[in-house]
């Protein structure tokens, strides 16, 4: 099959997600994208870039977009030659956090819902998404004065289904070494950005460090120009700690750091699936997660009393156990790491080659 795969916002998760279906697909897969900027324009003019710049769409099987596209604007000007059209859901602007000095736009999130509806086929990266989607998706019609569009989401929920993003790791035995069981290496591989909470983690390791509980800590994660102050001030309270600050461009690199690492944390408030989180507990990290989000859904459920916690002294209380006795967790890494290995696109991608040949059927 040939399959179009529409990325407008082409960087972080969404670009991982395209790269990694066009390499382990056995189909043909024409990837055409935009730069990850300007992310309210994309939602508004992307459409009209895909259908200037694609000459001839009947040519294709089918299509992938993703959530930053107006698929009606596309279905509309695209012609009537178009292919089944699958939608995949990275994230959703009806209950995306906003920062403190924005205030949510819902046409953005009706357009979400609209183009959800317009696809052939819908899929999220996790039940989490699907079921906050829904219920988001709900309330917003509720809103609407007269007319109520109802009917709309029981008509997606029927053609919605999960299905998990790949991650970039290979399947079978993992080479796990034991880590520096001295100043174990705390990992945060995400975002800099607010909804990734970086406050309530400082602010665990200021009290950590106040305690003279002894850590090294790796700061990875994609950064834009303008980032949270705090991970500036972070820079000099933990110079002492910090073995590498910024984002790592080497992916080999990258994966160096998290075999090193013996704890990776997340206070995120938004988190759809985690694929970092994933990518680290793979290399043989212990995870340290709330216990909500999509997070209780991709860790074993057996190990959830030791790597997920309830509130922020839940979360302290938890991290200074993991540090301190480190040597106790080890047997976990093994367990922990087998369970993430189904996350391998090796694996997933069969799931999608699946659905899309149903397109044809």
């Amino acid at each position: 099959m040939k399959i179009l795969f529409l990325e407008p916002f082409f960087g972080g998760s969404h670009r991982d997600f395209a790269l990694g279906f066009k390499a382990h697909s056995c189909h043909d897969v024409t990837l055409v994208t935009l730069p990850d900027r300007f992310w309210k324009w994309r939602m508004r003019g992307a459409a009209l870039y895909f259908v200037n710049h694609i000459k001839d769409f009947s040519v294709f099987d089918a299509i992938i977009v993703t959530d930053m596209l107006d698929l009606t604007d596309l279905l509309s000007l695209a012609g009537k030659d178009l292919p089944p059209v699958l939608m995949y859901f990275h994230e959703n602007q009806l209950s995306y956090p906003l920062a403190p000095t924005q205030r949510r736009d819902f046409h953005l999130g009706f357009t979400n819902i609209i183009s959800a509806f317009a696809a052939d086929r819908v899929l999220f990266n996790s039940k989490f998404h699907l079921n906050d989607f829904m219920e988001s998706a709900s309330r917003l019609i509720k809103q609407m004065p007269d007319f109520k569009p109802g009917w709309m989401i029981r008509q997606i929920r029927e053609k919605a289904e999960v299905v998990y993003p790949g991650c970039q790791f290979a399947t079978g035995l993992m080479n796990l070494k034991k880590n520096n069981i001295i100043k174990p290496l705390i990992i945060w591989n995400h975002r800099w950005e607010y909804d990734k909470n970086p406050e309530a983690f400082f602010d665990a390791l200021d009290a950590l460090k106040e305690k003279n509980i002894s850590f090294s800590l790796a700061l990875l994660g994609e950064k834009y120009d303008i980032f949270p102050d705090i991970f500036k001030q972070a820079k000099e309270k933990f110079k002492d700690e910090i073995l590498v600050y910024g984002y790592v461009e080497s992916r080999n690199e990258y994966e160096t750091w998290l075999k090193k690492g013996a704890i990776v944390v997340s206070c995120a408030i938004q988190e759809n699936f985690g694929i970092s989180i994933v990518e680290a507990v793979r290399s043989g990290c212990i995870p340290l997660l709330p216990d909500r989000l999509s997070y209780p859904e991709i860790m074993p459920g057996p190990l959830h009393s030791k790597v997920l916690y309830q509130t922020a002294q839940d979360f302290l209380k938890k991290l200074e156990d993991m540090l301190v006795n480190y040597k106790d967790y080890l047997p976990l890494q093994k367990q922990l790491s087998s369970d993430m290995e189904h996350f391998s696109w090796e694996t997933l991608v069969k799931q999608y080659d699946s659905i899309l040949e149903d397109f044809l059927l």
